[in-house]
């Protein structure tokens, strides 16, 4: 009889088929060998990070056995930290992920994407009667009333941006997103052209799919681009793609493009409104909501300002005008009261939608607005609802701005001359003299106010403690009232004629809070 022996391997173990004698009787049996004596072939898998990235990974000794085995590859091998969850790409439901939970199913050349998990937060509260070495340091500039409100960091819950409103402005750099697989084989086949020979793509049958990641990706940051962040998304796209260019229509090729994105960002915004996605930004300039002699697409369009990410956000999850209104009622009772400065905080920040609806629609008066948001009048909370607005914070960027252009600044008004020279030069003279930071920005602000050629009366308005001016006929200055030995001991803002932010007690916090104003 004769034997023969032929080891085989599947991804399960080892097996030695045997095949016996002229019976052709066949014995599968499994073995073990050592793990140095089993080797794979190198696989290659495509891996997608958050969307944004694509990339190769090569693995050498083939598929690990485990999806850890295999997570750790790839963080080692693209230098990744922190917590992922590995999808993998399954073809029997058109290409979409899947948790992947064992590496049986995955082949070579699959799709795996490493999607980051947020860690657990885990807040630790302590009693406000026990001590606290951790406590908050509150500077030496931090006005009584916000002394007041402050608390230990040991209770403080610090809110975070609610999941309907943007955190992010206008990127510098816009980062053109990942396309369908197709679409990106097809555009890696034609930039390997272009750069061989210079030939362009001419697929108009793709220019659908781009488009639509395009608009998505703005409608992230605006829902209104204007022309020139429309003009930074195609530089972009035929940067990161040159084969797109279109020398035809215009020197730099971009003019084809710019028509098409147009085009498209008010179709993506019609399609947001058609299906009733709640958007207040898009609804608050449909016709049926203007006057009958305005119904007019281009007539009184209401669109953020640049710096204005969050121009008009939806409301919570859960809330309506209904019971934001109560909110607000709620709001006129608390700043009756003390040390309830969290509470106030919380509130308003959960009624920012409905404040904006409100000032966006109806445009109220400032006096008007005041009375019905009184909270909103102090100097933290305009901090707060320009950080809302903008996601930017007000007075640390107005600072380090202004710390960082001074010494320049200083440069160019000793080197002014003429009557503005004049007029400065007791100003600039006080910077000389050892001052503190407070007084040198206060100094630098008035200066430079001259130096752009304004009149400091116009923006600012000084009267004494016991002889206050009529402040009626003012649309909009800073209020500075002095004592008997000429220091400012209250500044104001001034708005159509009433005093809306008073307090402040340094010029340089009520210039940095006009900006909201």
């Amino acid at each position: 009889m004769r034997t023969v022996q032929q080891d085989w391997r599947c991804r399960s173990g080892r097996y030695r088929i045997t095949e016996l004698g002229v019976a052709r009787t066949t014995v599968i049996s499994q073995f073990c060998l050592p793990k140095t004596v089993i080797m794979s072939a190198p696989t290659q898998l495509r891996v997608v990070i958050e969307e944004t990235q694509v990339y190769k990974l090569t693995l050498p000794d083939g598929i690990p056995s485990t999806v850890d085995e295999l997570l750790a590859a790839a963080q080692n091998h693209f230098q990744l930290e922190g917590s992922y969850t590995v999808m993998h790409m399954d073809k029997d439901f058109d290409n979409q992920f899947f948790t992947l939970t064992s590496t049986d199913v995955v082949n070579d050349k699959d799709t795996i994407k490493l999607v980051q998990t947020e860690p657990s937060v885990i807040l630790t509260l302590t009693s406000v009667s026990e001590p606290s070495s951790s406590s908050t340091p509150v500077p030496l500039d931090q006005s009584p009333q916000d002394e007041s409100s402050s608390a230990s960091s040991s209770d403080t819950i610090i809110l975070q941006p609610s999941a309907e409103y943007r955190s992010e402005p206008w990127p510098t750099n816009f980062v053109i997103p990942i396309f369908s697989y197709g679409v990106e084989m097809i555009l890696e086949a034609g930039n390997q052209a272009y750069e061989r020979d210079g030939s362009l793509l001419q697929d108009p049958s793709i220019y659908s799919d781009i488009l639509e990641k395009l608009a998505e990706a703005i409608y992230h940051y605006q829902a209104y681009p204007s022309a020139l962040q429309q003009l930074e998304v195609v530089e972009a796209l035929l940067s990161k793609h040159p084969c797109l260019r279109e020398p035809g229509t215009s020197y730099s090729g971009t003019y084809g493009w710019q028509n098409r994105l147009k085009m498209k960002m008010a179709n993506y915004r019609s399609k947001l409104k058609r299906r009733n996605v709640p958007c207040p930004e898009l609804h608050i300039n449909s016709l049926k909501r203007k006057a009958p002699g305005e119904r007019h697409p281009a007539k009184k369009c209401k669109k953020p300002k640049r710096a204005e990410v969050n121009f008009l956000p939806p409301h919570p999850s859960g809330e309506t005008n209904d019971s934001l209104e109560r909110d607000r009622q709620e709001l006129l009772n608390e700043v009756k009261k003390k040390n309830n400065a969290k509470l106030i905080s919380e509130k308003m920040a959960n009624t920012f939608s409905y404040r904006r609806l409100e000032v966006v629609s109806d445009s109220p008066a400032a006096a008007d607005f005041k009375d019905r948001w009184p909270a909103l009048f102090c100097e933290a909370e305009i901090k707060e609802e320009f950080r809302r607005v903008t996601t930017i914070p007000l007075e640390q960027t107005f600072m380090h701005k202004l710390d960082e252009y001074t010494p320049k600044l200083i440069t160019l008004m000793k080197a002014k001359g003429g009557a503005v020279g004049i007029k400065m030069r007791p100003l600039l003279d006080r910077l000389s003299q050892k001052q503190s930071i407070e007084m040198r920005r206060e100094t630098v602000i008035r200066s430079l106010i001259l130096y752009l050629g304004e009149k400091e009366e116009e923006l600012f308005e000084d009267c004494l403690e016991d002889s206050r001016s009529d402040v009626s006929n003012h649309i909009l200055k800073i209020l500075v009232v002095h004592g008997a030995d000429e220091d400012p001991i209250d500044v104001s803002i001034l708005v159509e004629g009433h005093e809306i932010l008073p307090g402040c007690n340094k010029e340089k916090n009520v210039t940095s809070c006009m900006d909201p104003c």
